[in-house]
């Protein structure tokens, strides 16, 4: 059931008319909530849906045993056999094929030649997200950062949450429980935001995302056939698109809760403003990038213990986040690329820290030119992450030129038209920095740009609407 199709807006306007009506008891919100989540998730695959359970149930009653037993070390076994059960499903739903096909290469490389086992596997739907959910839920148990959770039902909420379930943002049980657990009013300030967001959202994946895709698409899925500029505008093409996708579906996710009463955490802040690779991590996917550090990173020992360790820590750190994306070798290669940009910005920066005057701000010109090279730097990488092979990256890589073709000025003009609204609001909401910018308007002006952004969606949106970028993630 995708946020952009028409069982959606049918499952949600029958639950949000239900869910309004029960507005004066949270408690029976709540049960009306799970049994709704149970719904869109068991809508995609039944056999998902009973994984889910498990998964949930074997969580919870490991975090209650965790809570209950005043032992460390018993503890930390415990939390051990949690980490492994987790891994596993993820590994062998995600990576089996993709490890038993690398094998099967490295042998045979080596003059041994073994039968490849492939089995066909379905990957269930949002289990990288809610596995590393239910992950950091144990982990801040043990640490003793939050009390577990004594309500099962509560608990598969808040894990089963339908607006973010399937693509994020990665909750913590320290933001979101706690809402789940007290009285909501919906306020006229959370309506308005939460229309917008669900406009904007719509508006940035099915006019935006959805026509950038057929060319990025038509360039990458027959890229030996073009080189020069062309390629050029597909990069950007699908740089544009993976960030209109993603942030689209965390847009509608958002507005979807804020209707409800809720708030989830803010995943994208204008990533392609930033000015380094580590500014970057710090807007794009922001909840993946915050478990990532906290769960990841800081235990391997963060910047605690030297230079070459922190590196080392970055580029492990960011191998794996390239890993939880996808089970190929170009996401690989993509962590490993984003992790070595951090470890060159970290070393020049601490060479320069001396020379910057305390509290001084950069000239405008400098901070352009920070913004233009890291937006260089942020496309190289997306080359990686949509080629289907390392053969395909370093084609394109190779391939890229000033030469225009049949194409180039058909595809230039649909890019510049349907990045062109994307440009201008974001500039707004970058310079006032501020995301909800547009709902602070008086009505006189934010009712007739709601109306322009959705006869955008009437007009240019693509009717066939395809799923949501990190869905197969």
């Amino acid at each position: 059931m995708n946020f952009n199709s028409f069982d959606f807006v049918i499952f949600f306007l029958v639950f949000y008319t239900i869910y309004i009506f029960l507005r004066t008891n949270y408690k029976v919100q709540n049960h009306l909530l799970l049994v709704a989540s149970i719904i869109f998730y068991g809508y995609w695959s039944l056999s998902a849906l009973f994984l889910f359970f498990i998964s949930i149930l074997v969580n919870f009653i490991i975090a209650e045993k965790i809570q209950d037993n005043q032992e460390k070390s018993q503890q930390k076994k415990l939390l051990s056999v949690c980490i492994i059960l987790n891994l596993l499903l993820l590994g062998f739903f995600k990576y089996f094929n993709f490890f038993s096909y690398s094998l099967h290469k490295l042998f045979s490389i080596s003059g041994i030649y073994l039968d490849w086992v492939t089995l066909n596997i379905l990957l269930p739907l949002g289990i990288s997200f809610y596995t590393f959910q239910l992950m950091s839920y144990v982990i801040d148990v043990y640490r003793g950062d939050i009390k577990h959770v004594n309500n099962f039902f509560d608990f598969a909420l808040f894990i089963s949450f339908f607006p973010q379930l399937v693509a994020g943002p990665i909750e913590r049980a320290g933001n979101l429980m706690d809402q789940f657990n007290s009285e909501r009013t919906i306020k006229a300030e959370q309506i308005n935001a939460g229309i917008f967001l669900i406009i904007w959202g719509f508006f940035k994946k099915v006019v935006i995302a959805d026509n950038l895709s057929i060319i990025a698409n038509e360039i990458f899925n027959n890229y030996t056939q073009y080189k020069g500029a062309i390629v050029i505008v597909a990069i950007l093409a699908f740089t544009v698109q993976i960030y209109c996708d993603f942030s689209g579906y965390s847009d509608i996710a958002r507005g979807i809760a804020k209707l409800m009463g809720f708030e989830l955490t803010l995943n994208f802040k204008l990533p392609y403003f930033a000015l380094n690779p580590s500014d970057f991590w710090t807007r794009w996917h922001i909840s993946l990038s915050g478990w990532l550090r906290d769960y990841l990173y800081i235990p391997l020992g963060g910047n605690r213990q030297g230079s070459l360790n922190t590196y080392r820590n970055l580029f492990l750190t960011m191998l794996l986040g390239g890993l939880w994306h996808g089970a190929a070798w170009n996401f690989v290669l993509w962590g490993a690329y984003q992790g070595f940009i951090l470890i060159v910005y970290r070393f020049f920066d601490k060479k320069s820290k001396h020379q910057k005057l305390q509290g001084s701000k950069p000239p405008w010109f400098l901070i352009c030119s920070q913004m233009c090279l890291m937006f260089l730097l942020i496309n190289i990488g997306w080359i990686m992450f949509r080629s289907s092979s390392l053969d395909q990256t370093w084609y394109i890589l190779t391939n890229i030129g000033l030469t225009p073709s049949e194409h180039s000025f058909t595809f230039t003009y649909e890019l510049i038209f349907f990045c062109l609204p994307l440009i201008i609001v974001q500039f707004c909401q970058h310079l006032t920095q501020d995301l909800l910018i547009i709902t602070k308007l008086k009505p006189l002006f934010y009712i007739p740009i709601y109306s322009l952004f959705i006869i955008w969606i009437c007009i240019f949106g693509v009717r066939e609407s395809g799923e949501f970028i990190y869905f197969q993630f």
